[in-house]
């Protein structure tokens, strides 16, 4: 799968259009949907499934910053707009102009930068309804979730915390099991393996 052709599947799918649009219309400016809504519908495509909006679950999570008002109500009102409209789907609303302080982080400088701070690179996809049509923000490329990798964003690499949280996701997950042409990256791989024996080792 190309760009093009994720952008494609996106404009044009029956399951997925719909909660794009419903965000440009009642969601706040600069809205995206990002995390699972896109990641999961790819590997779905890629692994020859029909893709849903939302797996079980899992939250359709609708992003956005803006530090004029930070507050958790107001995402809140955001998702009860949304579910007034589409009641069957787990919406998940975050300004991510607050998300910094979960983490411990500096403030993100916007959107892109907050993304680049979340777990996978696969999971670091956004997309909405723009003027040319289906808009993609992906800070940290699209190579690792249209080749169907799993790898820690440069950040999470970097910390100890992100790093334990990368691995500790993929196992509470499963996804190596509904998707299994996955693979992980050299990095994850020889830590699964430091975590194997160590666990081994600490065995009576």
């Amino acid at each position: 799968m190309s760009p093009e052709e994720l952008a494609a599947l996106l404009a044009r799918h029956p399951a997925l259009r719909p909660v794009i649009d419903a965000v440009a219309a009642l969601g706040p400016p600069d809205a995206w949907i990002a995390a699972g809504f896109v990641r999961n519908a790819v590997w779905d495509v890629l692994h020859g499934r029909e893709p849903v909006a939302a797996l079980p679950g899992s939250d359709i999570d609708v992003v956005f910053h803006d530090p004029s008002d930070v507050s958790p109500e107001r995402d809140a009102a955001i998702e009860a707009v949304l579910l007034k409209r589409m009641p069957e789907l787990p919406w998940a609303v975050a300004n991510q102009a607050r998300m910094h302080a979960r983490h411990g982080d500096v403030p993100y400088r916007d959107l892109a930068d907050a993304l680049r701070h979340w777990p996978e690179t696969a999971t670091a996809v956004a997309v909405r309804t723009g003027a040319p049509g289906i808009e993609l923000l992906a800070p940290c490329g699209l190579d690792d979730l249209l080749g169907l990798r799993l790898r820690p964003t440069e950040i999470a690499r970097a910390d100890p915390a992100r790093r334990t949280a990368f691995r500790a996701r993929i196992e509470a997950k499963r996804w190596l099991e509904r998707w299994p042409r996955l693979a992980l990256c050299n990095w994850a791989r020889a830590t699964a393996r430091g975590s194997a024996r160590s666990r081994q080792a600490a065995r009576p």
